[in-house]
């Protein structure tokens, strides 16, 4: 970003240089005379208005930090030199990477500046003077502005970057860990029984014990039944088109993945390694089969950090090239929302300008929070409050909507092991999206209950419903079918969900609209 400068070219009129001069020099002795007050002032209102942050700093630190800027400025408003604002920014800069100060924050301290002083100099000068004053004042302020907003983008941007590498270099970590984890799990199997059978005329003739608690049997309950009744329906097909077809060829050896059917009506993964032999004078299939669940899951960890890398990676690059135009248009949109000459529509151009960039702003933000590792702090808790809590936080939209709550809450659910933020963001997610579901007065269900080893919540809405199609998509990151927001408020809230320990599901309702119930477990 150019630096901005106060007027000072060669080639002015002697008028010129002489109306220049009358005006450093009014601003040189009203600085002079109100100079102590001014910077009183300044540390009153830091101290009390501006955000608790600086309310936490010492008066003394306060007092040496105004001190400086106040001489800065004197000596950019009278003498039109710029160097005691650089090295006070640099200084400023400096202390904010220790305390902490956001980007607004700062905006606002240096803003007071132009409040406290505007009053002096409308009862010091009059008339064309003042404005000149004002003038030189705003350009002065705009340079400080724009100055600190450069310095505070190359630390973001390095802060970007440096997330962005430790990033990768967790997620290659977490990999090879999760590629560890597999390679023992492997081992592991291989030390223990697995499911051994031998299957002849498509009836098990012989099974090893291992098989029948796999399927939840008995001995006596698995020989001489039909080996399809242990096929999930699902891979039934498939299996019986192995099975003949490995009869029919003489195929010795097969493996295959397949979901076998439990006597308590479970699908589970399962691999199979069959060999075609002779069994007791007659041709058999002997088959090992082993649980594969735990395997599909480590793979499907190991696809989620990959796309949680690749997803590190754009957030990056996002932030990179949306920010840097972000932060110009929105410093230049502030200062031009603060010039006495903005007014009527043109004002209200700027406040809706405005408001979209902070829009995109929270929208990029939002897709860094999905890339970053999630921290939890569980402890007991009821769910009633949590639920109350979320309500009272959509209250006002609730409100806006018209829309009516009804409630149906147990009081005997036990307390649940959770992370009361993070869950409370979770459960708010999932009420935004009924209420965008429904129409003006619609009507939000929310139910909670007891069910097993779970507490489940139930939160249903008479909206407009989700398609058949989208359904098994809606926690999909990025699947969105709204024309605000980019898809991420359901996934965080599954993302949220399964760390507990949990699960989310949405289905159809037959009166029309969508039921999403949330199983959460039990403290213990």
């Amino acid at each position: 970003m150019t630096n901005v400068r106060l007027p000072c070219r060669s080639g002015f009129s002697n008028r010129s240089i002489r109306m220049k001069n009358t005006t450093c020099a009014n601003i040189e002795n009203i600085l002079k005379k109100h100079g102590e007050a001014i910077v009183h002032e300044w540390v009153r209102r830091l101290h009390e208005e501006v955000s608790p942050l600086y309310s936490s700093q010492s008066l003394k630190g306060l007092y040496r930090t105004v001190s400086e800027v106040s001489d800065a400025n004197f000596a950019a408003l009278t003498q039109d030199d710029f160097f005691k604002i650089d090295a006070v920014i640099e200084h400023i800069g400096r202390l904010r990477e220790k305390t902490g100060f956001t980007l607004s924050e700062v905006q606002k301290a240096f803003e007071l500046y132009r409040s406290i002083l505007i009053p002096i100099l409308e009862t010091e000068l009059k008339g064309s003077e003042a404005f000149r004053v004002l003038e030189r004042l705003n350009d002065c302020l705009a340079y400080t502005v724009n100055k600190f907003s450069d310095y505070f983008q190359g630390l973001r941007e390095r802060e970007i970057r440096d997330y962005a590498q430790n990033l990768e270099v967790t997620v290659e970590m977490r990999t090879k860990e999760l590629a560890e984890s597999e390679r023992k799990y492997r081992q592991l199997v291989e030390e223990i029984r697995d499911g051994y059978f031998v299957n002849q005329k498509g009836r098990i003739v012989f099974a090893n014990q291992a098989f029948c608690d796999m399927h939840g049997y008995t001995m006596e309950e698995v020989v001489g039944r039909e080996y399809t009744d242990f096929v999930a329906p699902e891979s039934l097909k498939e299996v019986i088109r192995f099975y003949r077809k490995r009869m029919r060829s003489d195929h010795s050896k097969e493996q295959y993945v397949y979901f076998r059917l439990g006597k308590n009506g479970s699908s589970l993964p399962t691999e199979n390694r069959v060999t075609l032999t002779r069994y007791q004078g007659e041709a058999a299939a002997i088959g090992i089969c082993r649980d594969i669940t735990e395997r599909m899951e480590i793979e499907r960890r190991v696809r989620e950090a990959e796309r949680l890398a690749h997803v590190g990676k754009l957030t990056a690059s996002l932030a990179h090239e949306i920010r840097n135009p972000l932060s110009s248009a929105n410093v230049s949109i502030q200062t031009m929302l603060k010039s006495l000459s903005v007014s009527g529509n043109d004002k209200r151009r700027l406040e809706i300008l405005a408001k979209e960039v902070s829009r995109v702003d929270r929208l990029v933000t939002e897709m860094l929070d999905f890339a970053k590792p999630i921290k939890f702090n569980f402890r007991p808790a009821p769910l009633r409050p949590l639920i109350d809590s979320c309500l009272e936080v959509l209250d006002a939209k609730i409100r806006e909507t018209d829309t009516r709550i009804r409630k149906s809450l147990s009081n005997r659910i036990p307390t649940v092991l959770l992370d009361w933020e993070k869950m409370e963001q979770a459960i708010l997610n999932v009420l935004l999206n009924a209420i965008e579901a429904v129409t003006k007065r619609g009507e939000i269900t929310i139910s909670a209950k007891r069910s097993g080893d779970y507490a489940r919540l139930e939160i249903s809405d008479n909206g407009r419903g989700i398609s058949a199609e989208d359904l098994p998509y809606i926690f999909d990151p990025f699947f969105s079918k709204k024309t605000k927001g980019i898809g991420l408020g359901l996934a965080n809230a599954k993302r949220v969900i399964e760390a507990h320990g949990g699960r989310i599901n949405a289905r159809p309702l037959a009166s029309g609209g969508t039921c999403v119930s949330i199983d959460l477990p039990l403290a213990k």
